[in-house]
């Protein structure tokens, strides 16, 4: 099973993907596309030219997971674009509103934790 951890590292593709490739395709196009090697645990997202389905694969220390969900109506309205690079970082509140069809932009999550130095 999948868990989606606040700790997870996500990584979103910008530019859509032929659904037709599996784990193997999808991992070459971790490495050559997006430059991160796909079995470090990040999670990666991909998007169909449709814009109607996703894909995330991850790695989780025995084997990939391979996982597609297609809205039965309309498409995803919102998608990184070509900011910084090939993909886009997501945090893992932000993952739960894409994948429920929403605009993760606009959800706001707790602040990151950061640790706290002792006082001298």
């Amino acid at each position: 099973m999948i868990q989606i951890t606040p700790q997870m590292r996500i990584l979103v593709a910008i530019e859509p993907v032929d659904f037709r490739r599996g784990i193997d395709g999808l991992a070459r196009v971790c490495k050559e596309v997006l430059n991160e090697d796909p079995f470090r645990g990040w999670l990666f997202v991909f998007r169909n030219r449709s814009g109607k389905s996703i894909k995330a694969l991850v790695y989780d220390g025995q084997g990939f997971w391979l996982c597609q969900k297609r809205l039965s109506t309309g498409k995803y309205a919102w998608w990184p674009t070509q900011a910084d690079g090939p993909a886009s970082v997501m945090a893992a509140h932000q993952l739960s509103v894409l994948l429920a069809g929403g605009n993760p932009a606009d959800a706001q999550g707790a602040p990151t934790w950061r640790p706290v130095s002792p006082q001298s």
